[in-house]
């Protein structure tokens, strides 16, 4: 077997320019849910069955389908 080498793990990253903490953080938590992270620590704190993530998701689909509609009825 040909030998792999480990990837490099690329971590969210951000920097604090000016002592700005605040606003580093609000940038990291930006970063952290466009990928989705914080989502995933929801979803995986507890168990969901699959029919409820079918039904979540249907539920969504819905919601962003009736509100396009909305949009498109008030031009």
């Amino acid at each position: 077997m040909a030998y792999r080498a480990p990837r490099e793990k690329r971590g969210l990253h951000v920097e604090v320019r000016n002592n700005d903490v605040t606003r580093a953080w609000r940038k990291l938590k930006r970063l952290m849910q466009d990928e989705g992270v914080i989502q995933e620590l929801r979803d995986r704190k507890h168990f969901t069955k699959p029919s409820e993530k079918r039904a979540r998701k249907k539920a969504a689909g819905r919601a962003r389908w009736l509100k396009k509609k909305r949009e498109l009825d008030n031009r």
